[in-house]
Order: C-alpha cells, then sequence, then structure tokens
C-alpha cells in the first residue's frame, strides 16, 4: 500500500512540473498589425511647367512608405486596360525608378501591396501621367529592315540561337540553359522555318511585321500562349498558325539589363496578339542586345515567372 502511494506522490509531483514547464514554455505571436497609411509618391523625371508629363524619358521615380510595413510589392499597368492582370514584383527598400516605355503621353495605375507580420497586408493604387519619346539609332533601323524591307529567322547553325537565363538585372546571360546546334530540328522544325519580316513603311515613321508560319508556331499551350487558335493543353511544340502582321514600334529597354560589349538600348514592342519573334512568348517586348546586317541577338521575357528567353536570328537565306 505504501508503495502504491509513493508511486501516486511522484507521478503527481511529475504531472505539475510538465504543466508548469509546458506554461513556462508557452509562446504567444502577438497582435499581427496589418499596415496601413500607405504613401504612394511619384515624381515624374524632367517634370516642369512647359514639360508637364516629363522630359520625355518615360521616368518615374516611385517612393512607398506605410505604418507597419515589412515589405512591398508594385504592378503597373496603363489605365486603357485595368483588365489586363497585374505582374507583382519586389520593391526593394520602397524606391524605384520605373521606365514607362509606350510611347506618347500615357496614365498608368500604379498599384503597391505592402506585407506586415505574419504576412497581413494591404494596397492602395496612385495613377500617373507621363510621356515617353524615343528615336532609335539609325542603323538599328538599317541593319534590322534594310531601311525598306528584311526577313530573319532563327539561325540554328550556331550554339546559343535559343536559351533560357533568370529575368533579372545581374543576369546577362542565357545561365541556365543553352541550345546546341540544330537542337530543334528533329522535335520543332518550325521554330526555323519561321520567318519574320521587318518592314518600314514608305513616306512614314512607322513599321510591320509580318511572320510567315509553313510549319506551324513554336510556342507553349493555353495560357502561355498569347497568339490564337493554339490548342489548350499539350507541350511545347509545333501548333498549325497561319501568321500574322502588325506594327511595332521601338522603344527604350523597360528591363534594368545593360550588355556593356555592344547594347543599342532599343527593344522592338510587337502590338496586337498575332505576331511573335522566334518563340510565341506573352510579352511582346523583345530587347535587342546587338545587330548588325548579318546577326541579331535578342532578349525577352519568358511565359513563365522569373525566366529571360534569349534568340539569335540571322538574315533569311
Amino acid at each position: 500500500m505504501n508503495r502504491n502511494l509513493k508511486y501516486l506522490s511522484v507521478l503527481a509531483f511529475s504531472l505539475t512540473l510538465f504543466f508548469v514547464g509546458c506554461q513556462e514554455d508557452s509562446y504567444s505571436l502577438g497582435d499581427l498589425k496589418t499596415p496601413s497609411n500607405i504613401v504612394i509618391n511619384t515624381t515624374v523625371i524632367g517634370q516642369n511647367a512647359a514639360n508637364p508629363n516629363g522630359d520625355g524619358s518615360g521616368d518615374v521615380k516611385i517612393d512607398v512608405t506605410a505604418t507597419n510595413a515589412l515589405s512591398y510589392k508594385i504592378a503597373y499597368n496603363d489605365v486603357t486596360d485595368l483588365s489586363s492582370p497585374l505582374s507583382y514584383s519586389n520593391l526593394d527598400n520602397g524606391s524605384v525608378t520605373k521606365k514607362f516605355t509606350t510611347l506618347g503621353t500615357h496614365t498608368y495605375r500604379i498599384t503597391v501591396v505592402a506585407y506586415g507580420d505574419g504576412g497581413a497586408s494591404s494596397s492602395k493604387s496612385e495613377e500617373v501621367t507621363v510621356q515617353s519619346n524615343f528615336t532609335p539609332d539609325a542603323s538599328v533601323i538599317s541593319a534590322l529592315t534594310s531601311n525598306t524591307s528584311k526577313t530573319w529567322v532563327v539561325n540554328k547553325s550556331i550554339p546559343g540561337h535559343f536559351g533560357v537565363g533568370p529575368w533579372s538585372a545581374s543576369s546577362t546571360g542565357p545561365d541556365w540553359w543553352s541550345a546546341a546546334i540544330d537542337e530543334k530540328v528533329a522535335c520543332c522544325n518550325c521554330f526555323y522555318t519561321t520567318t519574320f519580316t521587318f518592314t518600314k513603311v514608305a513616306g512614314s515613321n512607322s513599321y510591320t511585321i509580318q511572320v510567315a508560319n509553313p510549319d506551324g508556331a513554336f510556342t507553349k499551350t493555353g495560357s502561355l500562349a498569347s497568339i490564337p487558335g493554339i490548342p489548350s493543353s499539350g507541350a511545347e511544340g509545333c501548333y498549325s498558325y497561319g501568321g500574322g502582321s502588325s506594327a511595332f514600334s521601338f522603344v527604350p529597354p523597360s528591363s534594368n539589363v545593360t550588355y556593356s560589349t555592344m547594347d543599342t538600348q532599343t527593344s522592338i514592342l510587337l502590338d496586337g496578339t498575332t505576331t511573335y519573334i522566334g518563340y510565341g512568348s506573352l510579352k511582346k517586348e523583345y530587347q535587342i542586345i546587338s545587330i548588325s546586317d548579318t546577326a541579331m541577338y535578342l532578349r525577352v521575357q519568358g511565359t513563365e515567372t522569373g525566366n529571360a528567353w534569349y534568340l539569335k536570328l540571322k538574315p533569311a537565306p
């Protein structure tokens, strides 16, 4: 009997220590404070009484502050197309200079999401009107169009004619993967037979592109394809497509990547959804890394978030 009482006493004492210990080791997250008082300040570069929408560079400095905010994300869209999906990027230190590249004077909506403790968030939008003017170097126009019309194809005969790397300012090449000579011939020869004809419209300061697809379009499917009529599912490959034509313009690159070896600081911006260059990408801005009469090297944001695609083309034989 005494032995049982001793056992029960020890057990009771142990349980007491256990619960006391649990109480001492308990934790509390405290109050999760949602960010508030978001303030978005925009400075249109070159703005003055004579130039109310800036100096034509399209540059806008954006500074964001908020109470209880630990980090921010930011996105932009033209107010003429507010239904377009937003793609957010990190806003480091609450400040960024954004280059808006659509030519002319346009009003953009800036949307900021502020994040606090535990992922609590709040958002705010502001609008800014900015002017973008751009005239490419004459040598770029001449090389691309021969000042009349010129047709290009992907150059399958050299390594690296297609490549993938990170979409970031710190990467200037296909760090993740680079195509070998004739890499896509067996699976997707349409990648090499599709032609891209760039035309300088006579008597005007405008340009067009004609895409001809004798063997279909090299692209992904579903929401990862920009051109119409592509199936909703399937692997990367060649898909029936009748080609298309659209206008295009020259704009300053919207990315912050600079190529020191030979940088044109010029992008090709395609209109509409019926045209593309090389690969049926969702994005329509192709940065010209370098161009000559015999070769063109392009960078475009890939269909998957965080990817950059690199393309090398040559004049069609």
